[in-house]
């Protein structure tokens, strides 16, 4: 009978030790269970994430972490092996990533196309379907024109556009680089009232318009691809390889293209899926 207060106490003890193991092994599991993602600022600036991560979270249960920096920069961070799931879209650049063995396999997701803004009253008469005149015509009128500047998939676009005009060394006076995203990109060419090459998608989302407006489109050397890529396990043993695979699974197959697709800014859809394309 004397131990039984003893008892008591131990099997308090014990009722808070086995709690405290539960919720040690909760956060444990809620920490595994979560991703970084290294992807675009045009993906995140769109807006497209905001829909398309929650979708993610209630399907599987995972978490995700999206730094939204230039692909160049994103391809970069999952070089280092600080990113499990990679979302760019610079094709080249891509596949040149699986080629070095920084992953298994590239998926193509979605995609969506460039277009040229200016100002309205486009000083260097460049609105029309074709990018490469466009940019011969801005270079000749040395007409302000803002680059990213910033090793992103748009950045590596327009400088192919560039060479395609034969104007990369001669890009005009009013050239210049940010250095920035797609966003402050737009913002910097709403306030000088210069010509951008902007995603369609940040350019639907983006609200400081000012004098600005789309001059050329339609041009088939526009469109803008998307890809998806696991980060290599076997040469980045840290990272959380099938937690990213499940992001990866989800974001191709049907419902994950239907989230895609179901994105909209006043009636307007952004991206295209084309996961099985």
């Amino acid at each position: 009978m004397k131990f039984k207060p003893g008892a008591k106490v131990f099997g308090a003890a014990a009722r808070m030790g086995w709690a405290l193991l539960a919720s040690s092994l909760i956060a444990s599991t809620a920490w595994s269970q979560s991703i970084t993602m290294a992807s675009t600022t045009s993906t995140e600036q769109s807006g497209l994430f905001g829909l398309l991560i929650p979708e993610f979270k209630k399907a599987t249960g995972i978490d995700t972490k999206v730094v939204a920096v230039g692909t160049g920069q994103a391809i970069d961070m999952a070089r280092r092996g600080d990113a499990d799931v990679l979302f760019v879209h610079d094709t080249v650049a891509e596949e040149k990533f699986v080629a070095e063995g920084g992953s298994v396999k590239r998926y193509p997701v979605m995609y969506n196309d460039f277009v040229l803004v200016g100002p309205k009253n486009d000083p260097a008469g460049t609105r029309g379907k074709d990018i490469v005149e466009a940019l011969k015509k801005i270079s000749a009128a040395n007409a302000p024109f803002i680059s990213r500047g910033d090793k992103s998939g748009t950045h590596a676009a327009e400088l192919r556009y560039w060479t395609q005009a034969g104007v990369a060394d001669k890009k005009g006076a009013g050239y210049k680089e940010c250095g920035c995203g797609m966003g402050p990109a737009l913002n910097i060419g709403a306030s000088s009232n210069a010509y951008v090459l902007a995603d369609r998608g940040t350019w639907l989302s983006f609200k400081n318009r000012a004098d600005l407006a789309v001059l050329v489109e339609g041009d088939a050397r526009l469109f803008n691809q998307y890809g998806v890529m696991v980060v290599n396990p076997a040469k980045y043993p840290h990272l959380k390889a099938a937690e990213a695979q499940k992001f990866v699974d989800w974001i191709v197959s049907p419902a994950g293209q239907a989230v895609v697709a179901s994105y909209k800014i006043s009636g307007e859809q952004l991206f295209f899926p084309n996961a099985n394309k």
